[in-house]
């Protein structure tokens, strides 16, 4: 059986990621839209009509109009913008997140793909709440740093056009100073958490790769978990994903912002003072990867029940 997609958004980072991961794959037709029809409303809804599957890569407002073309009942969708992370009637695909979420990815006819940096901290943090170990009014922070390709092309421009006006030398820069960052909805709601954490983004000067971290004082917290329970409980969690990995603490010496570039897969650490009670729970990931591209491939194939990890990086 032959799956029809199309990507709408194709031209961008995104999508062109997604694009590269599809195209060999003989189970998977590619429907495309001319350049000049890209905007024309009526052979955009055709084609949103006649696929099996679309995967959006569009800004939000661009996604909703999008999901507003599709007529029928049929045509099921992937939404990797940030429309509708927190919208009744779409099934988060994270399909990691809770038991059972996978089962609901592969009946869902609306998913919405995680946004980058809610990856790394549901991971790490949605096992420890639903263990008990991180109570849910627990007040948590979040950091960590995204290569630059997570920006699209205004960003990449910034980063490696030197004769554009938005050209920087910087190496890293923080942002989301407001505190009110569009993913922390993201994160509360599928945290089950009282209250978003305290989020601290920032972009390194690197393509791509990305590395965030929440930090615990371990002797603080209601039931004093160790660092090998912390990590015992993520390990449980996991034990059966082939895309999220949880290693033992073996080198202390550096984790870098690259070490899971280029693939699809997500590694978590769990670093501890014994001393102090201080613990750092650290995430690696591609942004361009499991972040982005390659979550929206590994919904695809579970919706299409193939595979779940056709076509990925591991």
């Amino acid at each position: 059986m032959t799956i029809r997609l199309f990507i709408d958004g194709a031209a961008g980072t995104t999508g062109l990621e997604i694009r590269e991961r599809l195209a060999p794959r003989k189970e998977i037709e590619l429907l495309t839209l001319a350049d000049k029809d890209r905007k024309d409303a009526k052979k955009r809804s055709e084609i949103l009509n006649d696929a099996d599957f679309v995967i959006l890569c569009l800004p939000d407002d661009a996604a909703r109009e999008a999901v507003s073309l599709i007529a029928n009942d049929r045509t099921r969708v992937i939404d990797a913008s940030s429309a509708h992370r927190v919208a009744e009637g779409w099934v988060y695909g994270m399909a990691e997140l809770e038991p059972g979420q996978s089962a609901a990815i592969a009946e869902a006819a609306r998913v919405t793909n995680p946004g980058c940096w809610p990856t790394g901290f549901l991971a790490l943090v949605r096992p420890l709440v639903r263990a008990g170990l991180v109570p849910h009014d627990w007040p948590l922070s979040y950091s960590g740093a995204s290569g630059y390709s997570g920006g699209g092309r205004s960003m990449i421009e910034e980063f490696e056009d030197e004769s554009a006006a938005n050209y920087t030398h910087t190496a890293y820069r923080a942002y989301g100073l407001t505190l009110a960052h569009k993913h922390l909805p993201e994160m509360q709601k599928h945290a089950r958490i009282a209250e978003p954490p305290i989020f601290q983004p920032a972009v390194a000067r690197v393509m791509r790769g990305m590395i965030s971290e929440v930090p615990l004082p371990l002797n603080a917290l209601p039931r004093r978990p160790s660092a090998a329970t912390i990590e015992a409980t993520l390990q449980e969690a996991y034990r059966d994903s082939k895309i999220v990995r949880v290693l033992p603490t073996v080198d202390t010496s550096a984790v870098h912002i690259e070490a899971d570039s280029g693939t699809d897969r997500l590694t978590l650490r769990v670093f501890a003072n014994p001393d102090t009670g201080h613990a750092r729970l650290i995430a690696t990931y591609d942004n361009l990867g499991k972040g982005a591209g390659g979550a929206a491939v590994q919904n695809l194939n579970i919706m299409a029940g193939l595979d779940p990890t056709a076509g990925l990086v591991l």
